[in-house]
C-alpha cells in the first residue's frame, strides 16, 4: 500500500471474538511505517499461535501506532454482537496514539469514527495494516481466554477460546453457564432457560 508516510497514515482495524459463547470481543487498530520489515502478515486465523505471538511483539515494536480494546459480555448482550464490535473498533482507533488520516477495516462495517473508513472484505488477507490488527486483536483476545481459563477451568476456555465447539457445549451442559458466557447467545440461553437462569460465578 502507498502513502503510508507522515501526511497519509493508513490504520487498519480488526476484531476478534465475534463468534465464542464467552468472553470479551476484541479489535485492534495499526498505522504500520514505511520500511516497517515485518514479513509475514497475514490473517491470524492463517497463522499458528507461536506464529502469531512472534509477530504480535514485532508489530508492536515497529508500528508507528498500535492500540487493542474490547467490549465486554454485558456490552455483547446488552447491544447484540455486531454493534459492541463496531465499539471495540471505535475505542481501538480513538485510542491510538496518532490520529490515522484513513481507517481501513476488515469485513462488511465501519464504526462511527471521525476519520474517513472503508470496509474491505476479507482486508486481513490483503491489507498489511489490516492483517497487523487481525493478529494483535486475536493474540489479545486469547491471552483473556487463558486468564479465563485459570478461574473456569471446567469449560476448557484454554482449548476452544469460548467457540461453540461439541467440548464446550458438553461442559456447559454438565456445568451449567458462567458469568464469563454471553447470555444473549442462543446456546447459552437455552441452556439459562432449562437450568431457570441459574448464573455461576
Amino acid at each position: 500500500m502507498s502513502g503510508r508516510t507522515g501526511r497519509h497514515r493508513c490504520c487498519g482495524v480488526d476484531e476478534a471474538g465475534r463468534g465464542p459463547l464467552a468472553g470479551p470481543v476484541f479489535a485492534a487498530a495499526v498505522i504500520l511505517g514505511p520500511g516497517h520489515g515485518i514479513a509475514g502478515l497475514d490473517d491470524s486465523k492463517k497463522l499458528s499461535a507461536r506464529r502469531r505471538e512472534a509477530l504480535a511483539l514485532q508489530i508492536k515494536q515497529r508500528a508507528i501506532a498500535w492500540a487493542v480494546a474490547s467490549a465486554s459480555v454485558e456490552e455483547i448482550d446488552a447491544r447484540n454482537i455486531l454493534q459492541a464490535t463496531l465499539l471495540a473498533m471505535r475505542r481501538a482507533v480513538e485510542s491510538l496514539a496518532l490520529v490515522p488520516t484513513e481507517v481501513l477495516v476488515d469485513g462488511l462495517y465501519c464504526p462511527a469514527i471521525s476519520q474517513p473508513v472503508r470496509a474491505i472484505v476479507r482486508g486481513d488477507s490483503m491489507v498489511a495494516e489490516i492483517s497487523a490488527a487481525s493478529i494483535l486483536a486475536k493474540t489479545a483476545r486469547d491471552a483473556v481466554m487463558l486468564e479465563l481459563h485459570r478461574v473456569h477451568p471446567q469449560y476448557g476456555f484454554d482449548r476452544h477460546k469460548g467457540y461453540p465447539t461439541a467440548a464446550h457445549l458438553e461442559a456447559l451442559r454438565a456445568h451449567g453457564v458462567s458469568a464469563a458466557h454471553r447470555r444473549s447467545f442462543a446456546p447459552v440461553r437455552l441452556i439459562l432457560a432449562s437450568r431457570g437462569a441459574v448464573i455461576l460465578r
